[in-house]
């Protein structure tokens, strides 16, 4: 089942999240930040348990960032991710978004799913204000992709 992300759901999101990013799949995320935003997260849950995330971020009047998708290691190749990933792209529709912007180390993936890269350079300076605040910046390595709705 996915649903939206609850506060009491944010210590399990952050072990989630802090797993991948140890493995270098995504870049980590505090506490503070995931509590500030809760109401862009969605859960996947399996028999009770926190299984999977993604979150939906809106950057701008056009452009929305799919953020933190992660499938754990034991349902991958069941399709939770692109369910993840679908559930956002809804939402950025009903929303009314034009663009979805995805920054991945795993751009297969999203090409799979309809996202085409992009040059990092033409996002706009919005993007970028998250960015300054990564421990990795400038140079995290993680590349653009967009879907465009």
């Amino acid at each position: 089942m996915i649903r939206k992300a609850k506060v009491e759901d944010i210590p399990e999101i952050h072990k989630l999240i802090n797993e991948f990013a140890e493995k270098g799949l995504l870049l980590p995320r505090s506490l503070s930040d995931l509590y500030e935003n809760i109401r862009d997260f969605y859960i996947l849950v399996i028999d009770g348990k926190v299984v999977g995330t993604s979150a939906l971020h809106i950057i701008w009047e056009d452009l929305g960032e799919v953020r933190s998708v992660i499938v754990r290691d034991e349902y991958r190749g069941k399709g939770y991710g692109k369910k993840l990933v679908d559930t956002c792209l809804r939402e950025a529709k009903f929303l009314g978004l034009k663009r979805v912007l995805a920054l991945t180390y795993i751009p297969e993936y999203f090409k799979k799913l309809g996202f085409v890269e992009i040059d990092k350079r033409t996002l706009p300076f919005k993007v970028w204000s998250d960015c300054v605040k990564c421990p990795k910046f400038p140079d995290c390595g993680e590349i653009a992709l967009l879907y465009y709705l």
